[in-house]
């Protein structure tokens, strides 16, 4: 959400919609500004308190129009009149529907013409806009999806769909409140946007780059620091991102170089940023839209996700830096020279309150369980007036650069605007047909309702639908689809909605679709396919945690705090007993077997105790074994001397 809410789009598609040049600027200045203000507006409930009562579809539909005027404007390759005129109208057809809005809500039900048809261009016009913005991949899910709702009652047993009349799915999908006008566009706006600009003004602040000298400062003196440096960076602005792409293009281009200068091949650097980038939408406080819509779907506030995240973030980048760690030990990488880093006095000298608005931020959301789009309001203006009073590195932020970056913001948004309505449209569609129960129950089949079996089906068909799918449309697909029936056969709601999150993320570094490496190898010079095999390799763990809180409440802060805090350091040390059998070295490399021995320790201590009757011991056993390799090596190392 930093620089641009990047959220798994195709490459070709936003690079050549966001040039620096874009067509017909000061329309664009104007729905933008327009975009923001109307968010911004609701979420401060400005139009009541101006004595205007507004259905909630009224403004959505408002807001819907500005960003298909805005997306067919920025995806003009030229000054074309053409693409102008039709996101005009589609902008006017939006104001026409949110005017007429209370009447139609009570007329849909007979399905007048000119209701059908508005719906049914409203639709187009979305389905359009958000193949600009995001690939094909969402849009022909959702029109596979129609054809599955006017031919699905003809199929037998289970896939077999309800009947439906075409006129009663158009309307349907175009203005129910179960379809695109549903939740997944209510959070989008009402939620997200106001987290973007956030992540927009921080970004104009110099806010990246104090995350970045900060990272710097503490790592980069260490063995492997550019690396460390690479992590920790991540971490610090995936925090306040929740996008993989914008955090390899706000970071990776300062890490990457300094990865390739330090002795980390090319590959191996894409690779690092790839993952590091990627763990920020796990990231607390702010994550991905994805975790705002799964409190929305979880009937939980938004706290509530954020605290169950913490340990498998954690575990996430302490994955990362093990990996890094020891990959610098087998390559003789030392840190960076002294001369050559920031010094963490200055740096927090220079920016040392950029963390006192997300401090306020957390405050606001757990202590005065404020709703999160005012927390991000509130968290907004206070970082404005500090970088406006002492700026960064001696120089104070001009008004005129905030108000950029929050008129920005209305581009910023589109794809995730877009991209949610779609993903309305096809929760509408698996609503009306029955789809989603009858693949619940086909799941339960086909696993024999085995836990293992439908975790690990899971975890692949999020794998293979984040391929061309960005997280957002990942998620809620595989909440609507799959979520039942993990919670039916015996995974806690949370843990089952955190498993889809964390898989539909990974998607992000899992060829041959992996978007974060691709932005990484392109920035690093090196062979895309090559990048994504090699992140897959580094962010290994992160393929193994999710089971282990699936089946193990306690890391996701579920239990004893006892209990708790021996999860987290039994699954810390299988990490980096697994972490160096992955790699083949501790103080010098290790022979094949040895590495095994390792792999398998490190699972062993990676089991929570709590997973099943007697799995304490297998985290003894992993441990012993564990200490008795180790123990093993360093004679080895010393033996000859």
């Amino acid at each position: 959400m930093a620089e641009e809410y990047y959220e798994g789009r195709e490459q070709p598609v936003e690079n050549g919609a966001r040039s620096a040049q874009r067509p017909f600027p000061k329309t664009l200045f104007v729905l933008q500004a327009l975009l923001i203000a109307i968010v911004v507006g609701w979420v401060l409930d400005l139009y009541r308190k101006a004595g205007l009562n507004l259905y909630t579809e009224q403004m959505l539909l408002t807001v819907l129009g500005l960003g298909i005027a805005i997306c067919f404007i920025v995806t003009s390759k030229k000054n074309h009149p053409v693409n102008l005129a039709v996101g005009l109208a589609g902008l006017a057809l939006c104001l026409w529907l949110a005017w007429r809005y209370p009447q139609l809500s009570t007329e849909l039900t007979s399905r007048p013409l000119d209701g059908v048809l508005m719906s049914a261009a409203l639709a187009v016009l979305v389905l359009e806009g958000t193949r600009r913005m995001a690939g094909f991949s969402l849009v022909g899910f959702t029109l596979a999806g129609v054809v599955y709702a006017m031919v699905g009652h003809n199929l037998p047993g289970v896939f077999a769909a309800r009947p439906v009349d075409f006129t009663r799915l158009l309307v349907y999908l175009g203005l129910d409140t179960n379809a695109l006008l549903g939740t997944s566009l209510q959070i989008a706006i009402i939620v997200v946007v106001p987290f973007i600009l956030l992540g927009q003004v921080l970004g104009r602040c110099g806010g990246s780059e104090f995350f970045t000298d900060l990272a710097r400062a503490w790592m980069g003196r260490y063995r492997g620091g550019s690396a460390k440096v690479a992590v920790v960076g991540s971490a610090f602005f995936g925090m306040i991102s929740g996008s993989a792409v914008a955090n390899v293009s706000a970071v990776g281009v300062v890490t990457i170089p300094l990865m390739k200068r330090s002795g980390f091949p090319a590959q191996i650097a894409a690779a690092i940023e790839a993952v590091g980038s990627t763990g920020g939408q796990l990231m607390p406080p702010v994550m991905g839209a994805a975790a705002f819509l799964m409190a929305e779907v979880l009937q939980v506030p938004y706290v509530e996700v954020m605290i169950a995240a913490i340990i498998p973030a954690f575990l996430y980048y302490l994955a990362l830096f093990f990996q890094v760690d020891v990959e610098a030990a087998k390559r003789g990488i030392r840190g960076e020279p002294a001369d050559r880093l920031p010094q963490l006095i200055a740096v927090l000298r220079s920016g040392w309150y950029f963390p006192i608005p997300f401090v306020a931020l957390v405050y606001t959301l757990v202590a005065w369980n404020w709703p999160a789009e005012y927390s991000a309001l509130a968290a907004t203006a206070i970082l404005i007036g500090l970088a406006m009073v002492f700026g960064y590195k001696g120089q104070r932020v001009p008004l005129r650069d905030v108000l950029k970056a929050i008129v920005g913001t209305g581009s910023a948004v589109v794809d995730l605007i877009l991209i949610c309505a779609v993903a309305g449209m096809f929760i509408g569609i698996l609503n009306i047909t029955g789809l989603a129960f009858g693949l619940t129950l086909q799941l339960l089949t086909i696993t024999g309702q085995s836990l293992p079996g439908m975790l690990a089906v899971t975890a692949v068909m999020a794998i293979i639908l984040g391929l061309g799918l960005p997280t957002v449309g990942v998620y809620i697909i595989m909440a609507t689809l799959i979520a039942p029936a993990l919670v039916k056969v015996g995974v806690a709601p949370m843990a089952a909605h955190m498993f889809l999150l964390y898989f539909g993320i990974m998607s992000m570094v899992t060829p041959p679709v992996a978007l974060s490496a691709f932005a990484a190898a392109n920035i690093a010079g090196s062979d895309v396919d090559k990048t994504g095999w090699t992140a897959t390799r580094i962010g290994w763990a992160a393929y193994i945690v999710p089971f282990l809180f699936a089946l193990s409440p306690s890391l996701l802060m579920k239990g004893e705090p006892l209990a708790i805090v021996w999860a987290v350091i039994s699954a810390s040390l299988g990490i980096w007993l697994g972490t160096v059998g992955v790699v083949g070295f501790l103080r010098h490399a290790i022979s094949p077997a040895t590495r095994v021995l390792f792999i398998a320790a490190g699972v062993l201590t990676l089991i929570p105790f709590d997973m099943f009757r007697g799995a304490i011991f297998t985290d003894v056993v992993g441990i012993a074994l564990g200490a008795a390799l180790v123990a093993r090596e360093f004679r080895v190392r010393r033996a000859p001397a």
